[in-house]
Parts: C-alpha cells; structure tokens; sequence
C-alpha cells in the first residue's frame, strides 16, 4: 500500500489587510482542509511577491504581522501544517533562479499580468513596458519557486491564477527534461478550483478587492467598523414592506458564507416577505459577528505580542528548511553546482567529509548495505538480497527520490521502496539525514 501523502500549498501576498473576502474566500476553506487526513498542508505569507506591489516598508513588515494573526486566530494548527514565511525560506529564491535560466522570455511574455500593464499603457499612449518592473514581468517564476520548492501535488488557486499553475508545470516539465536524466526532480502540481469557495461581493456588489476600494474589515476597527462597512452596502430603493429579490441581493450572498443552511432560508423567507433593509444590514452584522467575533480577540491579543508570532514563524521556517535544505543539495548536483564549502576544500578533506554506502555480505551469504553519514554514524542497515545488482540499482532509484513525502507506518518507521521492493528502513527522526546523506552519494 502506497505511504505516500497529498502536498497542499497554498500562500497569501503580504501586501494589505486582510478583509472579509480573504477569510471566507482562501483563509477558512483552507484551514478547514489542513485538518482532513492525508492531507501535508502548507502555508505561506508570499512576502518576496509582496515587494511587486508594494513600495511601502512599513505596509509589508505590518501586513506580514496582519496576516501571520489572522490565519492563527481562524484556528490554523500549526502542529499539523508547515506555516512560514517565505522570505525565511533562501533555497525558495535559490531556486527561483535556476528556474529563471530555464525559462523561454516568450512564456513570461504571455503571463496576464504582464499583458494588462502592456495593454493599460497602450491605452495610455506610453511605452509598452512603461512601470513594468522585473519583479512584475517574472512574477510566474517565483510563484513556480514557490509551489516546486516542496513538491505539491495541488495548489487550491482563484480561476485567475490557472494560468500561472499551468506556467509553473511548464517550466517544472522543462527542468525535468534538461535535468533529471529520465527521472522526474519535480512533481507537476495540478491545480484545485473549490466552486463552493464563496467569493464575495463588495459594498458596490463587484468582488470584494482592496483594488476596488470596497472591502468590508475582518479584524481591524472591531465590531464598530464592520457595522460602519455593512452600512454602506449597496441596495435597491424597495422600501421596508416591500418584498425583495433576495437571489440578488448582495446582502444575502454575504449572509449565506456566514450562516447556516437553516439560517439562510429564514433570511431569504424574511426579505422575500418585505423585510427593511436596514433591518437586514443588522442581522448581517450579527450573523458575521458570530463567527468571526470570538477569533478578533484572539487576533488582538497575538497583535499585542509579535514576539509569540514570530516564534511561530521560526518554527514554521525550520519546518519548511528540513525539506528545501536537502532538496537543494540534489537540484545543486543536478544543474552541476557543488557546495560552497565544497569549492575550497581538498579532494582529501572533501572525500573524508561526504556520507559512504558499504556494502558487505552478512553471516547468512545475503548482500547489504550500511548508510554511513558524513561523521561516521550508521544511519541505516539495507534488507538482504542475493543479488547485488539488485541492491545496488535500489539503492540508486530510493536515492533519486524525496524521501520527506513518505509517511511512517504504526511503529514510526518509514519503509524506503521502489515498486513494492523496499531497500531499507528508517526512523522518521533520521528521514532527513539519510536523504542529504543520499544525495551525497
């Protein structure tokens, strides 16, 4: 039976305050998801991506503390999930360049961001690229970074951001291709589109986005500046007595993500039979403060004290550096970079320092072999095999593997298998010792 787990990923731009539309529509579904089992979630505050659209220190560094609050307030268990920071992550713009060198201009020219710069400047009567940073125009490859970095398998995206998943599978499909000599480095991630995610309107009705100005406070201001936001919803002229369209009304689709099933037919039933709407401005403020009113607390309290944030982070970061440390090694050897450490030192000093694979026939005639890490200690201890070919080309395809993605059985122990033939075991603790110790090997 396959060991293998989901990799979900999912990050969120450092770059604002996060409104009623991010929780409904990225925060809550994804925390909700994080708890499903087989599920290895991970979530990010995509700080690099905020520096594209902000200029402004001070908006970054608050809004990284903004965001870290608000997914922890909303329940988000980091015990269970990798949460970090992306900017804490340095093999994420490692790889961002070496995915750069290996992307055609031609991909980025067609990336739609780009395009609507291009296309508003056209518009304008400027230069095409007029405003058009770097960061902008190879946004794609650092989002790429992002997700290959860990091997997702989905990315739980808005529908316009498809396009740069199917980029970040391109570009993941050229890497392979030019590097991995007939063995995938990196899993394509498919893209998850959640239809029952809600989207919300603003208080003009068009999405809600801090772009249009419209966006109602999920946290800041408290209870006084959600009802000042809800007050300025846009409605019709239908007076109180008069029935109303609840379909489409934006009152109601903002009630419906926040109420019960049984709670939106009693709504719909009172505006269809002629309730005021400042009445229903009211029940929507009280709806909303049901379930975010017990989080707000929570959020100012972590606001309080950022130390505690921080901490979190660092965990998260050490978390997230257990796999992209190794991994890095790998793509390093795989594009022909040896380590910096390795560049100076001796041929004699660099072979007494890597990791060794001994093989050995035991007391029974069987062939094996002992991982041996760079210090000296036995990592692990192969099965036996009557062929040492066998063994060998094992040992060399569980090498070529991420080895982090495999789940331990009962008893803590992860098998390393290729098809059904497992080469060895080992412990969870020692996982990420014996993937750098391989790919030293």
């Amino acid at each position: 039976m396959s060991t293998a787990v989901t990799r979900v990923l999912t990050g969120i731009t450092t770059s604002g305050t996060p409104h009623l539309g991010n929780y409904a529509g990225a925060i809550r579904p994804a925390v909700e998801a994080s708890a499903q089992p087989g599920v290895d979630a991970f979530f990010f505050l995509a700080d690099f991506h905020a520096l594209i659209k902000c200029a402004d220190p001070a908006v970054v560094a608050r809004s990284r503390m903004e965001i870290a609050a608000t997914w922890l307030a909303a329940g988000l268990d980091t015990d269970r999930v990798t949460f970090y920071r992306q900017s804490d992550v340095p093999e994420i713009p490692e790889l961002c360049w070496m995915l750069t060198c290996v992307t055609p201009k031609g991909l980025m020219n067609r990336a739609h961001a780009y395009k609507a710069s291009v296309d508003a400047n056209e518009a304008r009567g400027t230069e095409p690229d007029d405003g058009v940073t770097m960061g902008l125009f190879s946004y794609p490859v650092l989002m790429a970074a992002d997700i290959l970095m860990f091997n997702a398998h989905r990315v739980p995206v808005g529908r316009d951001q498809i396009q740069h998943l199917e980029m970040a599978r391109d570009i993941a499909q050229r890497f392979n291709h030019l590097y991995g000599r007939g063995h995938d480095v990196f899993v394509l991630p498919e893209v998850q589109i959640d239809e029952a995610v809600a989207t919300l309107p603003g208080l003009d009705g068009r999405k809600m986005s801090k772009s249009y100005h419209n966006t109602i406070p999920l946290f800041e201001g408290g209870q006084k500046a959600l009802k000042a936001a809800v007050a300025q919803i846009v409605t019709d002229s239908r007076l109180p007595g008069e029935p109303k369209d609840a379909e489409g009304s934006h009152l109601y689709t903002l009630y419906r993500a926040f109420s019960t099933q049984a709670q939106a037919r009693t709504f719909k039933a009172e505006l269809e039979a002629g309730l005021g709407w400042g009445e229903a401005k009211s029940a929507l403020c009280d709806c909303i403060e049901a379930q975010i009113g017990p989080m707000r607390s929570h959020y100012a309290d972590l606001m309080a004290h950022p130390d505690r944030i921080e901490e979190i982070l660092q965990v998260g970061a050490q978390k997230a550096r257990h796999l992209a440390v190794p991994f890095m090694e790998r793509l390093r050897e795989a594009v022909g970079l040896r380590q910096p450490a390795a560049r100076t030192a001796s041929k004699k000093v660099e072979k007494s320092a890597r990791a060794r694979l001994a093989s050995f026939r035991d007391e029974t005639g069987a062939f094996r072999q002992r991982l041996f890490s760079a210090d000296g200690h036995e990592l692990l201890l192969s099965e036996p095999f009557a062929d040492p070919k066998q063994l060998n080309q094992l040992s060399r395809a569980v090498a070529r593997m991420d080895l982090t993605m495999l789940k331990p059985d009962e008893q803590g122990r992860v098998s390393l298998a290729v098809d059904g033939q497992r080469w060895a075991y080992c412990s969870v603790e020692s996982l990420s010792q014996v993937q750098q110790a391989l790919a030293q090997i």
